[in-house]
């Protein structure tokens, strides 16, 4: 799986305010990286940076490989069922094992639920299902764990970790503690300007 995401010198402004200045890394396969910080100091929008929503005020991102991301914005279809809704993604991402996902997210009791009556959680583990049935190199995860319980939260570590283990690359802003074996971590707080 060829993979890589750096930063170089990154800065955001957001309106007249500057969150963060001078973030530089470099994350090669098999790397995990936890962006840490409290509300509003910029994790969200370092994470759209990388996905290239965001224009950075200074600084750049290379990547290599294909980057999925996972954040507040659930893409799926909220008038389908689940399994209607996640069944489009995997035939349009070319999915060689559909269903697998949803079983390895406890989503299987939920397929004939439309979306729009999941809960927080359950939209989150469907959001990362089709996250897995992508099969991108580059994970970027904002707030993965909100709205999970210990099981769902246990199941999300083991995913990214085994993701990691596979030559993947997950980067993964939460201000909740997270189980990343290897993980090097980045506080935004010593980045503010």
């Amino acid at each position: 799986m060829q993979a890589r995401l750096a930063a170089t010198d990154l800065a955001c402004r957001r309106g007249e305010r500057l969150l963060f200045r001078g973030l530089s890394f470099d994350c090669q396969p098999g790397s995990a990286l936890h962006i840490a910080g409290a509300n509003g100091i910029g994790k969200s929008s370092l994470i759209r940076i990388l996905a290239g929503l965001l224009r950075p005020f200074a600084g750049e991102v290379e990547s290599e490989g294909a980057m999925g991301l996972v954040d507040d914005r659930l893409a799926l279809d909220a008038n389908l069922p689940l399994g209607k809704a996640l069944g489009f993604y995997e035939k349009l991402d070319g999915c060689c094992d559909p269903g697998r996902s949803a079983h390895l997210l406890q989503l299987e009791a939920l397929m004939d639920v439309p979306v729009r009556y999941l809960s927080t959680g359950q939209k989150k583990r469907a959001a990362l299902a089709r996250l897995l049935n992508r099969g991108c190199p580059i994970w970027l995860l904002d707030e993965p764990l909100n709205g999970l319980d210990a099981q769902a939260t246990a199941s999300v570590e083991a995913l990214v970790a085994q993701h990691c283990a596979g030559g993947g690359i997950a980067v993964v802003a939460s201000h909740q503690e997270i189980a990343l074996p290897g993980a090097r971590t980045i506080d935004l707080a010593e980045y503010a300007a």
